[in-house]
Formats: C-alpha cells, structure tokens, sequence
C-alpha cells in the first residue's frame, strides 16, 4: 500500500459507514464502496482502519479486495470523473481527437489521472454500451453522446464556471 491520502481520514465517518453496514466479512465491499464515495477513492488509512476495526478482517485482506475490483481506486479521483469511450464503436467514430481535446483542456499531465486541483479525472474505458452514440462520453454518470472536440471544450468551460 503506497498510496497515501492527501488529507487526514475522518475515523468517525468511518465507524458510522461500518455501523451502517455491520463488521461481517460479508459486508466488506459495501463498507468500501461507501468509504470511496465519501472520498473518491479509497484512502490507505481507512483500508488500515477498516481492517482494523471489522471482525476477522486484516488491513491486507481489505487491501487485496480493493485492489481485485475495478471499481475501486487507490488513486483520488477528482470532482468530475470523466470517461471516454475506446470501444469500436467509439475508436472508429473519433474517440481519440475527444480524449485529447479532455487532456488538453483539463491540463492533464501525462502519466496523471487526477487533474493537480482535485477538480477533474480522466479515463478510458473500453465501453460504455452506448455504441449507438458513439463517440461516448460520461461525466458523473451523465452520457454524453456525439462527442467531438469542440464539444468537449464547451462542457468542461461550463464545469469549470460551476467551480469557481
């Protein structure tokens, strides 16, 4: 576990997410998908904590659960999570002009998923089962469909005006 979270961990939060759940083995993946939607990730201290806390449950048992879902990050993820579709359907509509125009607008170092202000992450992902809307885009569960690079530059200025 080498990634740490940017802030101190609310121990409180996290004993209220466990109570709502129960300490069970069994309620472990409810209990972190609660914590990451608390934080947009999953912080190394509260997996440590977690793994405390629960009944039979080790800090590397909850590490290797959150590292075998996808669903979960290790990595803070930002305000806006951005996804663009790579499926077919998407690459061969023009996914990749989309995803550049994101990196560019958002000023996304490359190797970074998180944007240095927390405001945005970006990725892709295979597919978004949207193929009829191709090239596809979501942001915070909302789809965007017939996404081209202009478009991109509209949506993340009116994001950012929320923002400031």
């Amino acid at each position: 576990m080498s990634v740490g979270s940017p802030f101190k961990i609310d121990t409180a939060k996290l004993d209220e997410i466990i109570n709502a759940n129960g300490a069970e083995k069994s309620k472990l993946i409810a209990i972190l998908q609660s914590v990451q939607g608390e934080y947009h990730y999953l912080p190394e201290e509260a997996m440590t904590y977690i793994g405390e806390k629960m009944d039979g449950i080790s800090p590397a048992t909850v590490y290797g659960v959150a590292t075998f879902y996808a669903q979960f990050s290790l990595e803070p993820k930002g305000k806006y999570e951005i996804k663009v579709c790579d499926g077919t359907a998407c690459h061969v509509r023009g996914s990749m002009p989309v995803l550049d125009a994101v990196r560019k607008k958002i000023k996304l170092s490359d190797g970074k998923m998180t944007t240095e202000n927390g405001i945005f992450s970006l990725e892709t992902v295979s597919c978004l089962g949207a193929c009829s809307l191709a090239p596809a885009m979501v942001i915070n569960e909302k789809i965007y469909p017939k996404m081209t690079p202009d478009a991109v530059e509209i949506i993340i200025d009116t994001l950012l005006k929320e923002n400031v």
